[in-house]
């Protein structure tokens, strides 16, 4: 097996929502602690490895950053299904607020 070095191959996914409540309709129904379905018109190939970056605004701008692999391609709505391989500790904590704070909304 060979150690390949994926940051070269890897694309970036950097969508910005103007308001939490943008991010809620468009992503929260489709994200778990796992990984997120992106709805995209031209989605990435399954095996893609993508560098993600979700900018929110809730109180404050936050940022939800990682990386992940695209493991299915949809087209009724067209996207991917991107399961999370690695989040930074906030970003994880920041989905966990974002899951919590969905359920009452």
């Amino acid at each position: 097996m060979t150690d390949v070095n994926r940051d070269e191959e890897r694309v970036t996914i950097n969508k910005e929502f103007e308001s939490f409540d943008a991010f809620i309709h468009e992503y929260v129904t489709n994200i778990s602690r796992s990984g997120v379905f992106i709805r995209s018109k031209v989605p990435l190939e399954i095996g893609t490895y993508v560098n993600l970056r979700f900018t929110v605004i809730m109180e404050d701008i936050e940022t939800i950053e990682g990386t992940g692999e695209v493991v299915r391609v949809e087209d009724d709505p067209p996207g991917m299904g991107v399961v999370f391989t690695e989040l930074t500790t906030y970003s994880q904590g920041l989905i966990e607020r974002l899951l919590t704070r969905s359920i009452g909304h």
